[in-house]
């Protein structure tokens, strides 16, 4: 009797008509449960593909927030930039007999020809058709050298450097009258001589002029040079030049903040005339600041002072962190420079990234950024990186009919 039951109800639920509403229909299932795959179908950007993004380091991280960008400093930052093959290979071939180099010594020699390692030197050779070539010489060796028309520059820039030499002379004076101890090591300004326009011989250039610097043996065999006579008339800073012809200019070049409560509330003027109790009086960097406390006003105020000077006795009043770093116990500099000249911005512009930052004196150029006061030297780099970046030479036929 049980079976019986059993396969009535069988019967009936086979029998039962199919409902939509409660299940399925079959072509939904088999596409359900299809044993095709669409696992091969990329859906995701490969990796090969994808974007490296830089990950936020002093290398590459800006100085300045694009908001606060000074287009024109930070042009002239990507033009040294983009010709330091130009100016390092100009510099190392000038020291070379006959200004030529073996091809094949040049490749190997990227750090002081100012091209990246692995590089072939014959790309950026070829980037400045008017100012390098390379040509086979009689042993069948290729040879890296100038041009004839590079040649004549180089001769018209003798007769700058002879031109300018007395004013050279009292640059050199002025940097050792700054240091601490009245001297300081030859290489130093020597590895800086592009930043203050003295010649290439300069370590044999000086001892024309004994009566003004004296050359001595270090303790470690190092050249040293030493100051033979303080001129009084060459220890005023720029600054305190500045002070007699504009004071208010020069009250707002530096801001040392005194601290005050906001209870106070303060106007404007009245913050600028308490912040000059710790501006004012400026320290010479001529003077004996070095003796001040490091974490002292005054020793702050001196080191401040000493980088605005240093700046303008410079070419371009501009310097970066190498050049800075070069004099760094001559000048009594501490670690913690840059943090310093950030929070000066109204004498100084930082450029570059965090990790190779260049400084602007902001006083040596107008609001176009262009120089205030040209030195020749100036002028005679500017016409080089004109030429350096034209590919013929019927482009020197052009430029000269346009001036």
């Amino acid at each position: 009797m049980a079976w019986k039951h059993l396969f009535t109800a069988i019967a009936k639920h086979s029998l039962k008509p199919y409902s939509l509403s409660k299940t399925k229909p079959p072509i939904f299932s088999l596409l359900q449960t299809s044993p095709f795959s669409t696992s091969f179908l990329i859906t995701k950007t490969p990796k090969k593909f994808k974007k490296k993004r830089q990950k936020p380091s002093p290398r590459n991280t800006s100085v300045q927030h694009p908001s606060s960008f000074n287009t024109h400093f930070e042009n002239l930052v990507n033009r040294d930039n983009s010709l330091r093959f130009l100016t390092r290979s100009k510099l190392f071939l000038a020291k070379q007999p006959e200004h030529i180099l073996r091809l094949d010594d040049a490749g190997k020699l990227y750090r002081e020809l100012g091209f990246p390692r692995g590089r072939k030197v014959n790309k950026f050779v070829a980037k400045h058709p008017l100012i390098f070539e390379i040509y086979r010489h009689d042993n069948n060796k290729m040879w890296l050298g100038f041009t004839e028309f590079m040649e004549n520059l180089l001769q018209e820039e003798v007769k700058i450097m002879e031109s300018m030499e007395l004013e050279r002379v009292k640059v050199v004076k002025k940097l050792l009258m700054m240091s601490k101890d009245k001297r300081m090591a030859l290489s130093k300004i020597y590895h800086c001589r592009s930043l203050f326009g003295v010649p290439e011989n300069f370590r044999d250039w000086v001892l024309k002029f004994s009566d003004d610097f004296r050359v001595v043996n270090g303790e470690d065999g190092s050249r040293i040079l030493e100051l033979v006579r303080w001129d009084p008339a060459l220890a005023i800073s720029a600054l305190e030049k500045e002070f007699m012809v504009d004071e208010e200019k020069v009250k707002r070049a530096f801001k040392f903040p005194v601290k005050h409560g906001k209870e106070l509330d303060l106007e404007e003027d009245d913050v600028r005339r308490l912040n000059l109790l710790n501006t004012l009086p400026l320290v010479s960097p001529y003077s004996d600041g070095w003796k001040h406390e490091l974490s002292s006003l005054e020793g702050e105020k001196y080191r401040v002072g000493i980088i605005h000077e240093f700046l303008s006795l410079t070419l371009e009043k501009k310097g970066s962190i190498h050049h800075i770093v070069e004099f760094k116990e001559e000048f009594s500099l501490t670690k913690h420079t840059y943090q310093m000249l950030k929070k000066q911005s109204r004498a100084f512009y930082l450029a570059g990234t965090e990790m190779n930052w260049v400084v602007f004196l902001n006083d040596g150029y107008d609001e176009d950024g262009n120089l205030i006061q040209k030195d020749p030297q100036v002028d005679f780099n500017e016409r080089l990186y004109k030429f350096a970046q034209m590919q013929h030479p019927d482009e020197l036929c052009c430029d000269s009919m346009n001036e």
